[in-house]
């Protein structure tokens, strides 16, 4: 566009120099031609600089979580990679909210792809932040937590999407349009803490990571979406019937899954279809039956329930799937 324009320049200051005469048609000549060079000097080196421009890397010593939230509401496309993230707990998180549903008013696409807090790699990580008394499993649930309401209070909206994985966390992903903010998990480290590299998405690295994202978020097997987390498909009947399809709210508490039926209480009699395992896109459907947790049972679940959906308006109606 820039060379295009003084190209323009050059032509129309050549052809005011054709027709006039004397000391304005020299000046003009020698404007004309200056400015040719410096279209064509444009057209051959700007690519060179832009390439330049890209491979740059600013380091940062830390995540500056006001700047990228202040960036979200003008953004085109923003994507998160993390284990949890440090925008939604309490002193961002409705910042990060408003910003967000500003940028999707705005026509922007905003994906986020958070770790699995059920999987062995967020106790890993846990583990590896022992001494920071940081419990990875319980944050993530909070941010998930937050985002399920978010989505609810948008309703559909397919250019909002977030994605729970179960893979090794390797990199750290901010990304807003163009440049995002990269780092790694150091052990007995907060990823926020550390070191963040700017980098262009055009560059080498930012590709790299790029690639890295789209590979976990195509991963059928290791990614699913916030819906699967948030539900499971519940088919309760008999031999001979269905009597009911739904879709519950569940946990996971030392390999055993819990459904809360809310305010009304199955028969104990009929059985329970369910997908196994819930977050296995295709899984084959299994037969439970439904079973009154014991009263050391009670608390745990209970907690967990709380953690994942939040405090229960009313009591919850807890039962455990007990293979049949």
């Amino acid at each position: 566009m820039v060379g295009g324009g003084l190209l323009a320049t050059a032509v129309v200051m050549l052809l005011a120099a054709w027709r006039s005469s004397g000391f304005l048609s020299d000046l003009l000549l020698n404007l004309g031609a200056s400015v040719v060079l410096a279209a064509i000097s444009y057209v051959i080196f700007d690519p060179l600089f832009e390439e330049a421009r890209k491979a740059r890397v600013q380091e940062h010593l830390s995540f500056d979580q006001e700047a990228f939230v202040a960036r979200l509401d003008r953004c085109r496309r923003v994507r998160i990679l993390d284990t949890w993230t440090i925008l939604l707990d309490d002193q961002h998180r409705q910042a990060t909210l408003a910003a967000v549903e500003a940028a999707l008013r705005n026509g922007a696409e905003v994906n986020l792809l958070l770790l699995d807090p059920d999987c062995t790699a967020a106790q890993q990580r846990s583990e590896e932040l022992e001494r920071q008394g940081v419990d990875v499993p319980g944050h993530i649930r909070a941010n998930l937590r937050h985002l399920m309401a978010l989505r609810r209070k948008l309703g559909e909206n397919e250019r909002f999407q977030v994605r729970v994985y179960d893979a090794s966390p390797s990199i750290q992903l901010y990304q807003w349009d163009g440049r995002s903010l990269i780092s790694f998990f150091p052990v007995g480290k907060l990823s926020f803490n550390v070191p963040q590299l700017e980098v262009d998405m055009g560059s080498p690295l930012g590709g790299f990571v790029h690639a890295r994202f789209e590979e976990l978020w195509d991963h059928d097997q290791a990614t699913v979406p916030l819906e699967r987390y948030d539900r499971l498909t519940v088919t309760l009947g008999d031999e001979s019937s269905d009597y009911l399809r739904a879709e519950m709210a569940y946990v996971e508490v030392d390999g055993e899954h819990y459904i809360d039926c809310e305010r009304s209480r199955p028969n104990l009699s009929l059985t329970a279809r369910v997908p196994m395992p819930p977050r296995t896109p295709g899984s084959t459907p299994r037969v439970f039956t439904l079973v009154e947790p014991v009263d050391e049972e009670r608390a745990p679940v209970t907690r967990r329930f709380d953690e994942k959906y939040g405090p229960a308006r009313a009591e919850r109606t807890i039962l455990r799937l007990a293979p049949q």
